[in-house]
């Protein structure tokens, strides 16, 4: 059974209000509840955690070290200006996946740019609430395949 932290940055304890334009209604309540629904259909162990601060998010990265197989992380507007907790990702080197409810892709050109994403095993944005449970079932296949490959990438024969 893989397990997984999810984190959310700084704002995202806003969503149901904030912007719904951009962002929609759904609550990170609501989010939450499905990622551990979905964690438990895919045999998954999830929990998940928000913060406003940059410092925190960096120490729950480290602390993920021994404790958690994988990272999906929506790092807010960190995404774009951090990093550390680029290299944060990059140095537990634990398999982490970005997600984003916009398309940050279509929006303004400093939203374009991915700092922690560069450091991911992928992204995915644009899918609102969606985002996250692709996000997840693509990171526990991620680990599936992973650990069925002993860790080095290619499956077993």
């Amino acid at each position: 059974m893989s397990r997984v932290l999810v984190l959310h940055g700084p704002n995202l304890n806003l969503l149901g209000t904030r912007e719904p334009e951009i962002y929609g209604r759904t609550t990170l309540a609501e989010i939450d509840a499905r990622l551990l629904a979905l964690g438990a259909e895919l045999g998954a162990t999830v929990e998940c955690r928000q913060s406003n601060h940059e410092g925190v998010l960096l120490d729950w990265i480290h602390a993920a070290r021994g404790t958690f197989d994988g990272i999906l992380i929506n790092p807010g507007a960190f995404t774009h200006t951090s990093l550390a907790l680029a290299d944060a990702v990059a140095g537990v080197a634990i398999p982490t996946v970005e997600v984003h409810l916009s398309n940050v892709h279509a929006r303004e050109p400093i939203r374009q740019k991915s700092y922690v994403g560069a450091k991911c095993v992928g992204t995915v944005s644009g899918f609102g609430p969606d985002s996250y449970a692709l996000g997840l079932r693509a990171l526990v296949d991620h680990l599936s395949a992973r650990d069925s490959a002993g860790r080095g990438g290619v499956p077993k024969p």
